[in-house]
């Protein structure tokens, strides 16, 4: 994967919950592609990303691909931010043996989207 857009209606909404949960700022910037506006995901350099992008055509839907975003040392907390800014745990916290942990939620905007902690 070189790069993922999760679609959203709230755009301020969904960076709120997102930097909530992943416990680090989720940036605005402006597009040069011609969105308006879009907030990108933390990410070292060269890391794979992506970004929300506010949207009114897509469909916002909890099936389809399954993202993971890395909720590293912190899962039981980020769980708490989810459900504190609007999302629902849908899977609860379970063990992949040596893969570590992951729980599925939806978020602010209904997307589908699990957080993984080693």
């Amino acid at each position: 994967m070189v790069w993922f857009d999760i679609p959203v209606r709230d755009l301020e909404r969904a960076v709120r919950f997102y930097s909530a949960v992943l416990g680090t700022p989720v940036e605005m910037v402006q597009a040069a592609f011609g969105t308006p506006n879009v907030a990108l995901f933390p990410h070292p350099d060269g890391a794979v990303t992506g970004s929300l992008v506010a949207t009114t055509d897509a469909n916002v839907a909890e099936g389809g691909p399954l993202i993971y975003l890395s909720a590293q040392g912190r899962l039981d907390e980020a769980l708490a931010a989810a459900q504190m800014n609007g999302g629902k745990v849908v899977h609860a916290k379970q063990s992949f043996g040596a893969a570590g942990w992951r729980a599925i939620i939806l978020d602010s905007e209904g997307n589908r989207v699990a957080l993984h902690s080693s």
